[in-house]
């Protein structure tokens, strides 16, 4: 339900013409990998909560693209059981074909100048649709309860993924579904290809275990039986092709032995450096590849989905302070609550390339850190470690890198009483006669109270900023039990109410952490002149803390506790004498990666601005209803019905998921006939966000406007919509199937035109996640009886085709007859045509539109995704009751 994306990267600003032989441009890597990966995840479901690229000369050798995700399961759905004989395997989700055929395994080679033509070959291909699938599949306990074992499908494919499940397996290939003929054993047993589980279930669960699947809209095939042999065996058109004893197995093959010389760093590495021009050495700073601004990369990622997102990945007002891990809500279906889980990671490359010892120590003791400064209790903590080092072969030198990363790490975790569960390394960071940095990047997890969890961005003129820092010894190794104990000190206080603001020191010191801090609200701070020179120290992994005055008195009289200045509301930093507007600090922030991710589109021209129409619709005579239904169609892509089905249950209403199955004709006209059934029963259909059939071909929500053109639907919805008083109302991909079918702007299914209002590409050419502030327009229309006109709230946007689109004089239209609901504005209220307030630059700043008559409501903002303690670290008023008002036309 949460992942966090870790990556490693040459100088993206590297000139074309200094491309090396044999690869790509870091420019292309790095935009490329940035696009693939939030498709798929923006597509399965699955909320990024942190994006973070470390770019270091020697990634060029090989790019690094790590991270870390989190899932959750009530552990009464978990069953562990050993399989016994007469059990049976079940291959579930995507089909195997040769694009498999290496990829996990095909990205642990030592590259060379061949590789740019050779590797095409083993990329696997995703299939995210199939992915989400298995998710709500495996969301229902009375499949999970089921399946004694389970493994996904990873390097190896079936030889791995099933041959590991047992000890006496019988394994036919010949039922491996295939995407395509012509395949064969070989190929079968290795093949990687992504979205399959393989479980393991009692032959008398088949029928249930498949009837489930077929809900879900999944292929699912026994492959395998469970024996008493004690050995693998894989038979292909009638022949064993592999035949094993896991006694054998079980040995690990040859034993091996290998000497690593473990080097001593060359002292000196935390050398403060000489500051002569402290305004041009702090712009400087911010505009440092290790400093600067990712958020033009960071919203390309949905943060938002699952409306479990605690803390937004940039914090503030102006939602400019990135926030150092990430927090999310447990998933708890049909309920709330208050435990979210944390995590965080710690990693810096140059550290780790002068010494793996010392930047193992630091990755562990970073991630810890902004565990703390997350609000989390450091003694709860666990640790996951990644690691990806150059090709070793035989030479003792390339060994001793890991080894002593690994005993970095292990001296922290002993040091830290804190253990390390799994991880995941790579001996591959090579390409000719270059090596990557030796790499340990420590992720930290724990879990807090909602309530408990700080956010990062500075708060209020008045409050005192301190620098809570930890000694090194001489071998420039942290002193851990001063470093536990300012970590409890802080946790105690934040506890207490006292801590408004938490942030960790890394790369630039003091100086970039007070400044990225101070961007979030534009916040000021006058610093004292005597902490000029701890400024840009070496202090990776301190604190820095806002709180009151008298929190900030006791506090100082600690030892390493240092009061470094006063907030203020004047927008600037200062000291001795020196004073940086934060409107400089900011240009020069984001400056560096601008050309490469750009923050926001080119603004559009024009007045935005529409008439506030604050009649209400006229209510219902009809009988009232104590729980209306909701039918909530799900399409192949959907990934928003459980955070949608939630908000019309808090409201009042009874949410319905209909699961649309198009595995077969048969299949479809089942789906078609069950969705007419439940529309007929309901009083509201809700169409929920997602990537409806991948939003392909050539845009979003065809797919769902096309089944609803079908006329046994078309039929119960306009019946649902004109002849039994029903309303309808769709979500960002929802909006674009409603726009598609006509329901909006016409309020009836009607052909789409050349000239006819539409949703396109966001002009900035990319996905857009974050809040945006939205003002209610006009409340003609059930679905706004609880709103107010002029109302401001703030909400989540994630969408790559949210910008809407009408001719001049249809806008016009929609204005004179009260059908713009909401507008994109900025913190004065007014609709603009400015980047940073209307994102997706939709014309007239329309975020919401209406028919007609009020009853079919389509807007891109998330509304559904909201609770307690979501987005808490982006002010704003939350909550927009549409939901309720939906629900309360019916009461």
């Amino acid at each position: 339900y949460q992942a966090m994306r870790v990556t490693g990267s040459g100088n993206p600003l590297t000139p074309l013409d200094e491309t090396l032989e044999g690869k790509l441009p870091q420019v292309q890597i790095t935009t490329g990998a940035a696009r693939g990966y939030s498709s798929y995840g923006n597509q399965i479901g699955l909320a990024t909560g942190e994006v973070r690229e470390y770019y270091h000369p020697s990634y060029v050798a090989k790019r690094m693209e790590i991270g870390a995700v989190i899932g959750a399961a009530p552990r009464t759905n978990v069953r562990r059981e050993e399989p016994v004989p007469g059990d049976i395997v079940v291959l579930l989700g995507g089909q195997t074909g040769r694009d498999g055929c290496g990829g996990a395994t095909g990205s642990s080679k030592e590259h060379d100048l061949s590789s740019l033509a050779s590797c095409g070959a083993e990329i696997q291909k995703g299939n995210p649709l199939t992915e989400r699938k298995i998710q709500r599949l495996f969301r229902r306990p009375e499949v999970t309860t089921l399946i004694k074992r389970c493994n996904d499908f990873g390097a190896g494919g079936v030889s791995v993924a099933i041959g590991e499940l047992t000890d006496g397996l019988l394994i036919n290939l010949d039922t491996v579904p295939k995407k395509y003929e012509g395949l064969d054993g070989t190929e079968l047993a290795i093949s990687e290809s992504q979205e399959r589980m393989a479980c393991v279930i009692a032959k008398k669960d088949w029928d249930a275990f498949q009837k489930y699947c077929d809900e879900e809209n999944l292929e699912a095939t026994i492959v395998a039986d469970v024996t008493d042999s004690n050995r693998l065996t894989m038979t292909w058109q009638g022949v064993n092709i592999v035949d094993i004893s896991r006694d054998f197995l079980y040995t690990n093959g040859a034993e091996q032995h290998q000497k690593a010389h473990v080097a001593s760093p060359v002292a000196g590495y935390y050398n403060t450096p000489a500051v002569t021009d402290l305004k041009a050495h702090w712009l400087d700073t911010m505009k440092d590849l290790a400093v600067t601004s990712q958020q033009g990369l960071g919203e390309r990622f949905d943060s938002t989905i699952g409306a479990g997102t605690v803390l937004m990945p940039f914090s503030g007002l102006y939602q400019k302070t990135p926030v150092q891990g990430m927090a999310a809500k447990l998933p708890v279906l049909h309920a709330e609550t208050t435990t979210a889980s944390l995590m965080t990671h710690g990693f810096d490359p140059f550290l780790s390339e002068w010494s793996p010892f010392h930047g193992a120590q630091q990755a562990i003791l970073l991630a810890v850190a902004k565990i703390v400064a997350l609000g989390g209790d450091r003694s709860t903590a666990y640790l996951t470690l990644q690691e990806y080092f150059e090709r070793l072969n035989q030479d003792e030198t390339a060994w001793g890198k890991p080894v002593a990363a690994l005993l970095g790490a292990y001296k922290a975790q002993k040091e830290l009483g804190i253990g390390a569960i799994g991880g995941k390394d790579s001996m591959s960071g090579t390409f000719m006669d270059l090596t990557v940095p030796p790499t340990l990047v420590a992720f930290a997890v724990t879990t807090a109270h909602v309530d408990n969890i700080l956010t990062p961005h500075f708060k209020e003129a008045g409050h005192k900023v301190l620098h809570v820092d930890f000694p090194r010894k001489e071998d420039d190794t942290p002193d851990f039990d001063v470093f536990k104990a300012q970590a409890d000190r802080i946790t105690k206080e934040a506890r207490a109410g006292k801590v408004a603001a938490a942030y960790v020191v890394e790369a630039g010191g003091i100086a970039a952490a007070i400044t990225k801090m101070a961007l979030g609200d534009r916040i000021g701070v006058e610093l004292n002149d005597d902490v000029k020179d701890l400024l840009f120290a070496p202090h990776s992994g301190s604190w820095i803390i806002e709180t009151d005055e008298a929190t900030a008195a006791a506090w100082a009289k600690e030892e390493y506790v240092t009061v470094l200045g006063t907030l203020t509301k004047e927008p600037a930093i200062k000291v001795a004498g020196t004073e940086l507007a934060l409107a400089d600090l900011e240009a020069a922030y984001e400056s560096t990666l601008a050309p490469i991710f750009p923050l926001t589109a080119k603004s559009g021209q024009g007045e935005a601005v529409a008439y506030i129409h604050d009649q209400k619709a006229k209510p219902r005579q009809a009988p009232a209803i104590a729980k209306p239904r909701v039918v909530i169609p799900v399409f192949p892509g959907t990934n928003c019905e459980y955070d949608s089905a939630l908000a019309f249950e808090r409201a009042g209403g009874e949410a319905d998921i209909v699961i649309i199955r198009n595995r077969t004709v048969a299949e479809l006209e089942e789906s078609i006939q069950e969705m007419k059934r439940k529309l007929d029963e309901a009083q509201i259909v809700f169409f929920p966000g997602g990537f409806s059939a991948g939003d392909e071909p050539d845009g979003s929500g065809k797919f769902m406007a096309t089944l609803f053109r079908n006329p046994y639907l078309s039929e119960s919805l306009h019946n649902l919509l004109h002849n039994r008083d029903g309303l309808a109302l769709g979500i960002c991909n929802g909006f674009q199937a409603l726009i598609k079918l006509g329901l909006l702007p016409y309020g009836e299914i009607a052909p789409m035109t050349a000239d006819s209002p539409t949703l396109t590409y966001n002009t900035i050419g990319r996905h857009l996640s974050g809040m945006v502030r939205t003002k209610v327009i006009s409340t003609k229309s059930p679905w706004m009886s609880l709103c107010k006109a002029g109302e401001i709230y703030t909400i989540p946007i994630s969408h790559g085709e949210g910008r809407f689109i009408a001719s001049p004089a249809q806008v016009v239209e929609f204005n004179r007859k009260g059908q713009i609901a909401t507008q994109y504005v900025d913190l004065d209220g007014i609709a603009s045509y400015d980047a940073r307030y209307n994102p997706n630059q939709s014309v007239a700043a329309i975020e919401g539109l209406f028919s007609p008559d009020g009853r079919v409501f389509g807007k891109m903002g998330h509304i559904e995704r909201t609770g307690h303690g979501i987005s808490k670290n982006v002010p704003g008023k939350q909550g927009m009751p549409v939901f309720a008002s939906g629900v309360a036309y019916f009461k």
